[in-house]
Protein backbone atom coordinates (compact mmCIF):
# COMPACT_ATOMS: atom_id res chain seq x y z
CA UNK A 1 0.00 0.00 0.00
CA UNK A 2 1.39 3.40 -0.93
CA UNK A 3 0.01 5.47 1.91
CA UNK A 4 1.74 8.60 0.70
CA UNK A 5 -0.23 8.50 -2.53
CA UNK A 6 2.42 10.26 -4.58
CA UNK A 7 2.64 10.41 -8.32
CA UNK A 8 5.53 11.41 -10.56
CA UNK A 9 3.83 14.76 -11.13
CA UNK A 10 3.20 15.53 -7.48
CA UNK A 11 5.95 14.80 -5.02
CA UNK A 12 4.43 16.81 -2.19
CA UNK A 13 2.28 14.82 0.16
CA UNK A 14 -1.13 16.27 0.96
CA UNK A 15 -2.17 16.26 4.62
CA UNK A 16 -4.53 13.42 5.41
CA UNK A 17 -5.98 14.55 8.72
CA UNK A 18 -7.75 17.80 9.57
CA UNK A 19 -9.20 19.00 12.84
CA UNK A 20 -13.02 19.22 12.43
CA UNK A 21 -14.31 22.79 12.22
CA UNK A 22 -16.58 24.00 15.00
CA UNK A 23 -14.90 21.85 17.65
CA UNK A 24 -12.86 22.90 20.67
CA UNK A 25 -9.82 21.36 19.00
CA UNK A 26 -10.38 23.57 15.94
CA UNK A 27 -10.44 26.66 18.16
CA UNK A 28 -7.20 25.54 19.79
CA UNK A 29 -5.68 24.95 16.36
CA UNK A 30 -6.49 28.54 15.39
CA UNK A 31 -4.96 29.74 18.65
CA UNK A 32 -1.81 27.69 17.99
CA UNK A 33 -1.47 29.08 14.47
CA UNK A 34 -1.85 32.64 15.76
CA UNK A 35 0.83 32.04 18.41
CA UNK A 36 3.15 30.48 15.85
CA UNK A 37 2.74 33.61 13.78
CA UNK A 38 4.53 35.53 16.53
CA UNK A 39 7.70 33.64 15.64
CA UNK A 40 8.31 32.36 19.18
CA UNK A 41 8.26 28.58 18.86
CA UNK A 42 9.07 27.98 22.51
CA UNK A 43 6.10 30.04 23.62
CA UNK A 44 3.83 28.50 20.98
CA UNK A 45 3.95 25.03 22.56
CA UNK A 46 2.80 26.11 26.03
CA UNK A 47 -0.67 24.91 27.06
CA UNK A 48 -3.02 27.92 26.79
CA UNK A 49 -4.32 29.03 30.17
CA UNK A 50 -7.50 27.26 31.22
CA UNK A 51 -7.41 24.72 28.36
CA UNK A 52 -7.52 20.94 28.55
CA UNK A 53 -4.15 19.18 28.18
CA UNK A 54 -5.55 16.28 26.16
CA UNK A 55 -7.24 18.63 23.68
CA UNK A 56 -3.93 20.47 23.24
CA UNK A 57 -2.02 17.23 22.74
CA UNK A 58 -4.57 16.07 20.16
CA UNK A 59 -4.47 19.29 18.11
CA UNK A 60 -0.68 19.25 17.98
CA UNK A 61 -0.54 15.54 17.14
CA UNK A 62 -2.68 16.23 14.06
CA UNK A 63 -0.43 19.14 13.12
CA UNK A 64 2.91 17.36 13.44
CA UNK A 65 1.58 14.30 11.63
CA UNK A 66 0.65 16.50 8.67
CA UNK A 67 3.93 18.42 8.79
CA UNK A 68 6.09 15.31 8.78
CA UNK A 69 4.01 13.75 6.00
CA UNK A 70 4.60 16.77 3.80
CA UNK A 71 8.31 16.94 4.56
CA UNK A 72 8.83 13.25 3.85
CA UNK A 73 6.74 13.61 0.71
CA UNK A 74 9.35 15.98 -0.76
CA UNK A 75 12.05 13.28 -0.71
CA UNK A 76 10.16 10.07 -1.48
CA UNK A 77 11.66 9.69 -4.95
CA UNK A 78 15.09 9.58 -3.28
CA UNK A 79 14.06 7.31 -0.39
CA UNK A 80 13.68 4.00 -2.18
CA UNK A 81 14.13 0.35 -1.13
CA UNK A 82 17.35 0.36 -3.15
CA UNK A 83 18.78 3.53 -1.60
CA UNK A 84 17.41 2.88 1.90
CA UNK A 85 17.09 -0.90 2.38
CA UNK A 86 16.60 -0.44 6.14
CA UNK A 87 14.93 2.25 8.23
CA UNK A 88 17.84 3.95 9.95
CA UNK A 89 18.98 7.05 11.81
CA UNK A 90 22.64 7.05 10.86
CA UNK A 91 24.93 4.00 10.63
CA UNK A 92 24.46 2.93 14.27
CA UNK A 93 20.66 3.00 14.62
CA UNK A 94 18.12 0.75 12.89
CA UNK A 95 14.37 0.75 13.45
CA UNK A 96 12.32 -2.42 12.98
CA UNK A 97 8.56 -2.17 12.56
CA UNK A 98 6.00 -3.73 14.91
CA UNK A 99 2.34 -2.79 15.33
CA UNK A 100 1.00 -5.77 17.27
CA UNK A 101 -1.31 -6.74 14.40
CA UNK A 102 0.14 -7.16 10.91
CA UNK A 103 3.65 -7.20 12.36
CA UNK A 104 3.53 -8.85 15.77
CA UNK A 105 7.32 -9.06 16.04
CA UNK A 106 9.83 -6.30 15.14
CA UNK A 107 10.46 -6.69 11.41
CA UNK A 108 13.27 -5.24 9.31
CA UNK A 109 11.81 -3.18 6.45
CA UNK A 110 13.16 -0.73 3.92
CA UNK A 111 12.80 2.91 4.95
CA UNK A 112 9.91 3.68 2.56
CA UNK A 113 8.03 0.56 3.67
CA UNK A 114 8.62 1.42 7.32
CA UNK A 115 7.43 5.00 6.88
CA UNK A 116 4.39 3.84 4.93
CA UNK A 117 3.35 1.47 7.73
CA UNK A 118 4.14 4.11 10.36
CA UNK A 119 1.99 6.77 8.70
CA UNK A 120 -0.86 4.33 8.15
CA UNK A 121 -0.69 3.30 11.81
CA UNK A 122 -0.76 6.92 13.01
CA UNK A 123 -3.64 7.71 10.64
CA UNK A 124 -5.60 4.82 12.12
CA UNK A 125 -5.05 6.16 15.64
CA UNK A 126 -6.20 9.64 14.61
CA UNK A 127 -9.29 8.24 12.89
CA UNK A 128 -10.30 6.16 15.92
CA UNK A 129 -13.00 8.13 17.76
CA UNK A 130 -12.36 6.14 20.94
CA UNK A 131 -8.79 7.50 21.01
CA UNK A 132 -9.10 10.93 19.36
CA UNK A 133 -12.73 11.95 19.95
CA UNK A 134 -13.90 14.86 17.81
CA UNK A 135 -17.33 15.30 19.43
CA UNK A 136 -17.92 17.67 22.34
CA UNK A 137 -18.00 16.11 25.82
CA UNK A 138 -16.72 12.75 24.59
CA UNK A 139 -13.85 11.89 26.98
CA UNK A 140 -10.36 10.92 25.95
CA UNK A 141 -9.28 7.41 26.97
CA UNK A 142 -7.26 6.92 30.15
CA UNK A 143 -4.22 5.81 28.12
CA UNK A 144 -4.41 8.81 25.77
CA UNK A 145 -1.11 10.34 26.84
CA UNK A 146 0.68 7.03 26.32
CA UNK A 147 -0.77 6.74 22.80
CA UNK A 148 0.43 10.27 22.03
CA UNK A 149 3.90 9.44 23.37
CA UNK A 150 4.11 6.41 21.07
CA UNK A 151 3.01 8.49 18.07
CA UNK A 152 5.59 11.19 18.78
CA UNK A 153 8.34 8.64 19.35
CA UNK A 154 7.63 7.06 15.98
CA UNK A 155 7.30 10.38 14.13
CA UNK A 156 10.73 11.36 15.47
CA UNK A 157 12.20 8.44 13.53
CA UNK A 158 11.03 10.00 10.26
CA UNK A 159 12.69 13.31 11.14
CA UNK A 160 15.87 11.42 12.07
CA UNK A 161 15.91 9.46 8.81
CA UNK A 162 15.37 12.60 6.74
CA UNK A 163 18.17 14.47 8.51
CA UNK A 164 20.70 11.63 8.53
CA UNK A 165 20.01 10.05 5.13
CA UNK A 166 18.51 12.77 2.94
CA UNK A 167 19.62 16.16 4.23
CA UNK A 168 21.61 16.92 1.07
CA UNK A 169 18.40 16.45 -0.93
CA UNK A 170 16.50 18.72 1.47
CA UNK A 171 19.15 21.42 0.95
CA UNK A 172 19.07 20.97 -2.84
CA UNK A 173 15.27 21.37 -2.77
CA UNK A 174 15.52 24.54 -0.69
CA UNK A 175 13.56 22.92 2.17
CA UNK A 176 16.26 23.24 4.87
CA UNK A 177 14.67 26.18 6.70
CA UNK A 178 11.22 24.55 6.58
CA UNK A 179 12.59 21.27 7.98
CA UNK A 180 14.58 22.99 10.72
CA UNK A 181 11.62 25.13 11.82
CA UNK A 182 9.26 22.14 11.85
CA UNK A 183 11.70 19.99 13.84
CA UNK A 184 12.50 22.79 16.28
CA UNK A 185 8.77 23.32 16.93
CA UNK A 186 8.36 19.55 17.37
CA UNK A 187 11.25 19.31 19.84
CA UNK A 188 9.98 22.20 21.95
CA UNK A 189 6.59 20.49 22.13
CA UNK A 190 8.16 17.15 23.05
CA UNK A 191 10.27 18.79 25.76
CA UNK A 192 7.38 20.84 27.15
CA UNK A 193 5.25 17.73 27.77
CA UNK A 194 8.05 15.15 28.22
CA UNK A 195 6.74 12.97 25.41
CA UNK A 196 9.93 11.14 24.42
CA UNK A 197 12.70 9.61 26.53
CA UNK A 198 16.09 11.24 26.05
CA UNK A 199 17.67 8.03 24.74
CA UNK A 200 15.18 7.94 21.84
CA UNK A 201 16.31 11.43 20.77
CA UNK A 202 20.01 10.50 20.80
CA UNK A 203 20.46 10.20 16.99
CA UNK A 204 19.76 13.96 16.66
CA UNK A 205 21.04 15.07 20.07
CA UNK A 206 23.67 17.46 18.70
CA UNK A 207 21.20 19.03 16.29
CA UNK A 208 18.64 19.47 19.06
CA UNK A 209 21.19 21.34 21.18
CA UNK A 210 22.15 23.60 18.26
CA UNK A 211 18.54 24.41 17.33
CA UNK A 212 17.28 25.08 20.84
CA UNK A 213 20.27 26.66 22.60
CA UNK A 214 19.82 30.01 20.83
CA UNK A 215 16.29 30.76 22.08
CA UNK A 216 15.15 32.49 25.21
CA UNK A 217 11.55 33.25 26.16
Amino acid sequence: MNFLGLTSKNKTFKPKKKVPEGTKQYQLKQFAEATLGSGNLKLAVVLPEGEDLNEWLAVNTYDFFNQINMLYGTITEFCTPQECPVMSAGPQVEYHWSDGEKFKKPTKLSAPEYVDHLMEWVQNQLDDETIFPSKIRVPFPKNFEQVVKTIFKRLFRVYAHIYLSHFSVIVALGEEAHLNTSFKHYIYFVQEFQLIEKKELQPLADLIIRLTSQDQI
